[in-house]
């Protein structure tokens, strides 16, 4: 249906849904500009026509009424709707005095989930953290995905993640992950679901490691229930029996790694029987699926946020990699593949096969010693910076899209101490548990007001795609972009008044840099060119469209600026609406992909190494907890973005506690009935689910509920039955490499309430 100017007239728009990491095609219908309709596209190149239930509600979410439209400030302690320079002169009288008087490091920026999935923030994320120069950075990565960017830049020189080549493998062995509610993490793949199921289709095989029968679990060939905790003992047995039988065969990769002789050593202590136990798998599922794995003409083994979100986190996702290497499925068709994403890949710039390598802990926190990684401290360690008086103590806070009162563990502790602060800045469009002890809010437009390119998410894409969205619906005259919201509080921090603020100078200097940056690149497409050249072909795009723009156009896939004229540009993207398909991954991106200093796979990185002994020590360990915690996901919840759309929360309670019949009869507990669970640092009252799809000893309560705190202005999310986990969740148990927070196999007790 061709579009028109007549707003009574329906048209027709085609968009990337940003919810969730499966990048699915949407096909919206607009009339009178309402939506009036959302199915999957079914000529995007990528999802073929598959929506999950959160997809199709995205014009809800555009005219939700809790969506602040305007900035706010706080007044008396209520909100107060003003305008953008009120707004900007409000945070330079309350913020750079705070700043001025004790210095960068008085305030702290937390970067949320919802950035990874949004333009803007992605390109301006790292202009703001060196506009703010506070080493008290955090973000939601150390609540959720912090062990696999470590344990992949070590062995690999940068964040480059191995994938499951879903549709090409014959066996997939899948840890802490169920995309049937998911849609899949770490791994971008509309569709998982069916994807999951033409494996088996074909003939092939689908085993699911979970202490619970989750949806997956049940759709699965195979149900492995193991103990929270253990999946990295589970792996090294594993590793440890190809060793030991002779079935391990890495030939594909021999000449590009290092450290490979040492493993037989290194796993002698994990064998089969010593782990069976600890894992609660028996010794011969645990040999079967060693003996499968090698013996499967293709196979990967795929592990995300079960196997991050715990003590052993870091281990666990480099030991899914190691099994990959070990059975020649790593960097293979059907194994574990590398994608090679159109736009901001560090794998496919500089010098092919060579880089400085990973480092961590270069500095520490103040209180506690907790090292940096990625430029960040965990979010464990963020209420004590708060509430530990002298320098350096955090007394200002910039939220970016973040939660982290609802999302990161103790929350009450975090609460309170925000609430402690000086000043607090939220870019955030919903008064929530964190924003409501904000002195401004700043809320960037719908996601339909916006446009869209996953330049994170799509490289870890199954399938080398490119999709780019132009926003749907104007702005409102009350509203600004998100770009500009961003760039307007980078300039004011680094010290320009907001009133002589120009966002075409901004542009400007940033083409320039970017520009400058590439042409001094030798292996660049535009190495040696003229910046100033270069910078007149570009198109009339601004802000994130422009950067995205030099980025498609300097990438892998790109035009050089004309120096491929098939090459991929901007201006084919929005002529595409469907997306362009850039084809299947490709075998054999090691070596040149590596940016270690040796130019090879780092297999035993000593970090690792040296935190074996950990796991080691843990084989003595009597692990016979009487209750341990886990989270879990449903198909119609996002962590806590998704919880105010009605159509979404209508129908039974999805917030309650799982728990086994043994378990439930054992303490008293009948269907329905309420339970409270205290751990080391809450207590919640829960209505209890009693299932026989749960590990005994095990209990399940889903995240991101709970959203009725004093102040919370989400009419629909306060109502709803719920309570937030991270009440529960102790900011003390986490993985020790990483800081990552461990959310499941959390030490809970449970009796009737």
């Amino acid at each position: 249906m061709e579009s028109t100017n007549d707003p009574t007239t329906e048209r027709i728009a085609f968009r990337t849904c940003p919810l969730c990491e499966a990048g699915c095609g949407l096909e919206l219908s607009i009339k009178n500009e309402q939506v009036v309709r959302i199915r999957g596209d079914k000529d995007d190149v990528f999802s073929h026509g598959f929506v999950c239930p959160k997809g199709t509600t995205l014009g809800h979410l555009h005219s939700d009424p809790d969506w602040l439209r305007q900035p706010h400030v706080k007044r008396d302690g209520e909100f107060v709707a003003v305008d953008w320079d009120e707004a900007f002169a409000v945070i330079e009288a309350g913020l750079m005095p705070v700043l001025a008087e004790h210095g960068r490091d008085a305030a702290a920026l937390y970067l949320g989930n919802p950035g990874a999935h949004s333009l803007a923030p992605l390109i301006y994320n790292g202009q703001l953290i060196k506009a703010l120069g506070s080493r008290n950075r955090f973000s939601a990565s150390t609540v959720d995905q912090r062990p696999k960017e470590i344990s992949s830049a070590m062995m690999f020189g940068s964040v480059a993640i191995p994938v499951p080549d879903l549709d090409r493998t014959d066996y997939l062995l899948m840890l802490g992950a169920n995309p049937y509610a998911s849609n899949g993490s770490l791994c971008t793949a509309p569709d998982f679901p069916g994807r999951l199921e033409a494996i088996q289709a074909r003939g092939g095989k689908v085993v699911c490691v979970d202490p619970r029968r989750s949806e997956t679990a049940a759709k699965a060939d195979q149900h492995v229930e193991i103990r929270p905790g253990t999946d990295a003992h589970l792996l090294a047995a594993i590793a440890h029996t190809l060793l030991a039988r002779g079935w391990a065969d890495p030939s594909n990769l021999a000449d590009h790694c290092t450290g490979i002789d040492d493993l037989e050593e290194l796993f002698a202590p994990y064998s089969p029987e010593a782990v069976a136990s600890i894992c609660g798998i028996a010794t011969e599922e645990i040999t079967t699926l060693a003996r499968e794995l090698a013996e499967a003409p293709t196979a990967a083994v795929y592990g995300r946020i079960g196997t991050c979100t715990q003590e052993f986190g870091t281990l666990a996702s480099w030991l899914v990699d190691v099994v990959n290497l070990l059975t020649g499925n790593l960097d293979s068709v059907g194994g574990a593949m590398f994608a090679k994403g159109a736009a901001g890949q560090p794998s496919t710039k500089g010098a092919p096969g060579e880089g400085r390598g990973f480092a961590m802990g270069r500095v520490v926190s103040r209180v506690s010693s907790s090292p940096e990684s990625l430029g960040e401290f965990s979010v464990a360690v963020l209420a004590e910076e708060m509430e530990t008086p002298g320098d350096g103590q955090i007394r200002a806070l910039i939220t970016v899209g973040g939660n982290p009162v609802s999302s990161t563990p103790n929350s009450q502790r975090l609460d309170a101490a925000i609430a402690g602060l000086d000043f607090v800045v939220s870019v955030d469009p919903y008064i929530n548990e964190t924003t409501r002890h904000a002195d401004v809010i700043l809320p960037p437009p719908t996601p339909l007001q916006k446009s869209h390119y996953d330049v994170a998410l799509l490289n870890l894409a199954v399938r080398n795609v490119a999709n780019y969205s132009a926003p749907v619906f104007e702005l409102e005259d009350t509203q600004m972009s998100e770009g500009e919201i961003m760039q307007r509080l980078i300039a004011l921090l680094s010290g320009q008044p907001f009133a002589d603020f120009d966002a075409s100078e901004l542009d400007e200097m940033v083409t320039a840099a970017m520009l400058a940056s590439s042409a001094r690149d030798p292996h660049s497409k535009v190495a040696d060119r003229e910046p100033a050249e270069m910078a007149e072909q570009l198109s009339d795009s601004t802000g994130a469209d422009r950067v995205l723009e030099i980025m498609l156009r300097t990438g892998p896939y790109g035009d050089g600026f004309g120096a491929d004229p098939d090459g991929l540009t901007l201006e084919r993207l929005v002529d595409e609406p469907h997306g362009i398909d850039l084809g299947a991954l490709e075998p054999g991106r090691i070596p040149d992909l590596l940016r270690t200093p040796s130019g090879k796979v780092e297999v035993v990185p000593e970090p690792l190494r040296a935190d074996l002994a950990r796991l080691t020590a843990s084989l003595e360990r009597a692990w016979d907890d009487e209750f341990v915690l886990i989270g879990r996901r449903h198909v119609r919840s996002n962590n806590s973005w998704m919880h105010n759309i009605r159509v979404l929360t209508k129908g039974r309670n999805r917030c309650t506690m799982q728990i086994h019949p043994d378990d439930a009869q054992r303490i008293g507990l009948g269907e329905g009935g309420d339970a409270t669970v205290t751990s080391r640092v809450g207590s919640v009252t829960v209505a209890a689910e009693i299932t026989d799809g749960i590990r005994p000893g095990v209990v399940s309560i889903p995240h991101g509920f709970g959203q009725d705190m004093p102040g919370v202005q989400l009419s629909i999310a306060t109502a709803y039955r719920g309570v937030n986990t991270n009440v529960l969740t102790d900011e003390t148990f986490v993985d020790e490499l990483s800081g990552n927070i461990a959310l499941n196999g959390v030490p809970v007790s449970v009796a009737p309430a």
